[in-house]
């Protein structure tokens, strides 16, 4: 299944994820720094959602309080609420 998130308070606008049965098959983000992002990417490819969420919330970027890799795992919350 696809699912798309928009992001908020960083570069990236959006991502999107294709799942499978908790298990993330790919991420596509729009903007953002395109070869973090890529390489964010291709690590969580094949993880389970839950180990997503519990590797990368709560990171921050700079002064921001929270980050690309953060609102992936905002992302995953909000899809396992509306999807599980």
């Amino acid at each position: 299944m696809q699912f798309t998130y928009k992001t908020k308070g960083v570069c990236s606008v959006s991502i999107l994820i294709d799942i499978e049965e908790e298990i993330i098959k790919s991420v596509k983000y729009t903007g953002g720094c395109h070869g973090n992002l890529q390489g964010i990417s291709a690590l969580v490819a094949g993880m389970h959602i839950d180990d997503v969420i519990e590797k990368l919330e709560g990171i921050r970027c700079v002064f921001k309080n929270t980050s690309c890799p953060a609102q992936l795992a905002d992302a995953l919350k909000k899809y396992k609420a509306e999807n599980l």
